[in-house]
């Protein structure tokens, strides 16, 4: 971890007002003090990246594929050392920080490609007869100044995904990290910058600021922003579209996510995809498997297949390369699944798995009623709900049956019913014989309903950050 002290605002890096410590979830220990900004920090990046707007969106096409392809390689060869602080100072497990850095890469590797497709098209402006003689062709534009704010999860792949895309369209911005996890974004931007530097474009295109709420919110209802981008909660990302308008706000929020075993599933394939797509991450993953709807006459099959399974689930240490669930972000984190865990068997349902030990480990309920928090709302934790169904018809309603729409999968042998959830499922993506998990970071991203607005992955976050700009001709004669 190699980067200046205090936050990197206009062309240098400024004192922060404060510190805190970030604490290694696993056994509260301090991993660094980091810097803590203010509504005066925050104030300041916004002056900076407005002066610098018009300067970073005529920035040539090669400059900025040049640039992110310079922090690509920067970052490669700080992997090892990336992955490592992941550790630190999120709590996830080991394997889950390596496959975070393999997808930050992708996703600067992407952005990189895709500048040279940022273009416009001709229009037939004839179409009409007012229109003969006339010459149209669109273009696309920078949206502005974006402000990117990130969840504490996956701290360095969510601040690339906002990053690297707005950089392509020719956008600065400035990025609030979750104030667990700033550390590997602020080692981020040490690297972009610099990179900036070398290629003579101005730093301020990358700030950062840290902080407190209300960080965020001068920095997200400054009217002269052209975007917000945000990952995290439904309840703040609301709050956040709200104190914003009438300013674009993408939202990436939360779902409770589902996955249908169907009666003519194969068990094992459905089973294994359940313990890899409930569990990774800790849970802390907004695509993790939280609902697991089975057709009845699979529902008892399908549990022993889980029972056996389970006992082999690593809990411990997130440094072990063997260790699959490790300690949730906080204590709070922790008390709030078991509360939500101990509500719904309180209301009926029963626990059909309990991994022992101090970390709160893998956690199998059957039967939540409606109502409760562990059914309805998004967990965040290494906790999945069974509940069985008649049939595939009744299992996709239930599906449908919540305020999330983020992904779902469905795993079956029918191509009529893969087809049939693909055009019923309401959410963003639906996958079929897979962990709805399943995240590649070149297609579209997103959900509808209370999952959100607006699509990431490079292309599609790209399109979401600039205008288009129509242009009409009359040549003279």
């Amino acid at each position: 971890m190699k980067f200046p002290a205090g936050l990197p605002i206009g062309e240098s890096w400024i004192e922060a007002p404060a510190t805190a410590p970030v604490i290694f979830p696993y056994d509260g220990s301090t991993v660094a003090e980091a810097p803590v900004g203010d509504v005066a920090a925050a104030r300041a990046a916004l002056d900076s990246a407005l002066t610098v707007r018009e300067t970073v969106g005529r920035l040539p096409s090669y400059l900025r594929r040049k640039v992110l392809q310079s922090v690509h390689s920067a970052v490669l060869a700080e992997r090892d050392a990336f992955v490592d602080l992941l550790v630190l100072e999120t709590g996830k497990p080991l394997v889950d920080c390596r496959v975070e850095i393999d997808r930050t890469l992708l996703t600067l590797e992407t952005s990189a490609e895709e500048v040279a497709r940022l273009h416009g098209e001709t229009v037939p402006l004839d179409l009409l007869p007012s229109g003969e003689g006339l010459q149209g062709f669109w273009v696309r534009k920078p949206i502005g100044v974006v402000i990117g704010i990130t969840g504490f999860n996956y701290p360095l792949l969510l601040a690339t995904h906002k990053i690297a895309p707005a950089f392509a369209a020719g956008c600065p911005i400035i990025v609030k990290p979750a104030p667990q996890t700033p550390l590997a974004t602020l080692w981020f931007a040490h690297l972009m910058r610099s990179a900036l530097a070398d290629a003579g474009a101005p730093e301020s295109a990358l700030q950062v600021v840290t902080g407190a709420a209300d960080v965020g919110a001068t920095l997200t209802t400054d009217e002269r922003i052209g975007a917000v981008s945000f990952t995290g909660s439904a309840a703040v990302g609301h709050r956040i579209a709200r104190d914003a308008a009438p300013t674009k706000v993408l939202l990436e929020l939360g779902s409770n996510s589902a996955l249908v075993v169907a009666a003519d599933a194969d068990l094992d394939a459905a089973a294994d995809a359940i313990v890899r797509g409930g569990y990774y991450a800790s849970g802390q993953a907004c695509i993790s498997v939280q609902r697991v709807i089975a057709v009845e006459s699979v529902r008892d099959a399908l549990l022993d297949r889980l029972g056996a399974r389970l006992p082999a689930v690593v809990v411990g240490d997130p440094r072990d390369p063997e260790t699959r669930v490790s300690a949730l972000i906080n204590p709070a984190s922790t008390d709030r699944v078991r509360q939500w865990v101990g509500d719904a068997v309180h209301a009926g349902a029963s626990i059909a798995y309990e991994a022992p030990g101090d970390v709160l480990g893998p956690i199998v309920l059957t039967d939540v009623p409606d109502g409760r928090q562990a059914w309805d709302e998004e967990i965040f934790g290494p906790v999945i709900a069974v509940r069985s169904v008649p049939d595939v018809d009744s299992a996709l309603r239930a599906v449908n049956e919540t305020r999330y729409g983020l992904h779902a999968s469905v795993f079956t042998s029918s191509l009529d019913t893969a087809f049939a959830a693909i055009d019923r499922l309401d959410v963003g993506g639906v996958v079929i014989n897979e962990v709805p998990g399943f995240r590649s970071d070149v297609m579209p991203y997103g959900g509808v309903k209370d999952s959100g607005t607006g699509r990431e992955g490079p292309r599609f976050a790209i399109e979401e950050l600039t205008t288009t700009r129509m242009a009409i001709i009359r040549p003279r004669p």
